[in-house]
């Protein structure tokens, strides 16, 4: 257990804990808490702040099931209109489905107050597990896992440091290893289009191994075009129109997930680009519907299914045994698709120094 990595709590939270944290009595805690009762501004914060702390979160099941657990799955995923969390929840799904467990899933928003309020919903149900995506959550979340009491499984992400078990890859090594390839594959004049990262934290860790292995091999990133909001088809069209406009010289452009790639892709196959000859591109997730287009563009497949699948058989594990938590950490290696946008013939030396990152 590191510094930065509290204990679990061995038992759930109780009213007493936030009694004592918060120096009232049990029924103020309790009428704070239910939004019932004649209190003090000044009592009612003291509690709010104790139990957020804490982690604490009322229990709405009621009379004698209130210490039980329910069959459910709390499953958060940031979005329904990016196509890689279908695929997660399918695989979570195929687990689950011969067991008693129930999958139950809400839309953190890449927004972490959202989180908090959708994860503080999950566990007032008192569900049996917890599958969350990435490990980046405010310290309220951060408490809330921590003192659940329950197998909570963080998915997506390897880089950084999980609440209890963790099933995904290292988002530094997946660009590193792109920008091996693509260097490989004798780009280097390269430009990069994506999300303004601050909250895709997968996405920025991404450039971050991306930028950092070009540097190794004695190149940068010539320019870059950043947008908010959904991934899209047009939305592709309308960066890469835009990076090119700037910089017509660029030999290579990396994604930051496949469907702008695959709308920078039409339109340079409209515009006549000799992709991959004179103009290679790659996305990232390996998501179908690339397979119906002109040209398969390059990508990386993360195993997203696979990733809900051993996400769900820790969950189910653990429930199974009686455990509260499991703390394990299953890394899974994407793998690049060359498609018929990046050099395949020299892509391969890419590939060939895969592990020295």
């Amino acid at each position: 257990m590191t510094a930065d990595r509290p204990d679990r709590p061995s038992r759930p939270l109780t009213l007493r804990d936030v009694s004592e944290a918060s120096g009232v009595s049990e029924m103020t805690v309790s009428r704070v808490l239910r939004h019932s009762g004649d209190v003090s501004e000044k009592t009612r914060a003291k509690v709010l702040e104790a139990a957020k702390r804490l982690g604490y979160v009322p229990n709405r099941i009621a009379g004698g099931l209130a210490s039980q657990r329910v069959n459910l799955v709390g499953v958060i995923i940031p979005s329904l209109s990016n196509m890689v969390f279908p695929e997660v929840l399918a695989g979570i799904n195929e687990v689950l489905e011969d067991t008693p467990l129930q999958p139950v899933f809400g839309l953190s928003r890449y927004d972490p107050p959202h989180e908090e309020k959708v994860l503080f919903e999950m566990l007032s149900w008192r569900p049996s597990g917890l599958i969350v995506t990435g490990l980046e959550h405010s310290e309220a979340s951060r408490a809330m896992l921590r003192a659940a009491g329950i197998p909570v499984v963080e998915i997506l992400d390897l880089d950084g440091e999980p609440i209890d078990s963790v099933v995904g890859i290292s988002h530094r090594r997946a660009g590193a290893e792109m920008a091996r390839a693509i260097a490989g594959a004798g780009y280097r004049r390269i430009g990069f289009l994506g999300t303004k990262m601050p909250m895709d934290h997968r996405a920025r860790k991404r450039f971050e191994g991306f930028t950092g292995a070009l540097a190794r091999a004695g190149l940068e990133i010539v320019d870059q075009e950043f947008y908010s909001g959904g991934s899209g088809l047009e939305k592709g069209r309308e960066m890469t129109r835009a990076l090119l406009d700037r910089h017509p010289d660029l030999d290579f452009l990396y994604f930051s997930n496949d469907m702008i790639a695959a709308g920078g892709l039409l339109y340079c196959l409209e515009r006549g680009f000799d992709v991959p000859g004179k103009l290679g591109l790659a996305g990232f997730n390996g998501i179908e519907l690339l397979s119906g287009l002109p040209l398969r563009p390059a990508t990386m497949d993360i195993q997203r299914r696979e990733i809900g699948r051993r996400a769900a058989q820790i969950i189910a594990d653990c429930v199974a045994k009686g455990l509260p938590g499991k703390g394990e950490r299953v890394a899974l290696t994407p793998r690049i698709d060359p498609g018929h946008t990046l050099r395949a013939a020299l892509a391969r030396c890419g590939q060939a120094v895969r592990d020295q990152v």
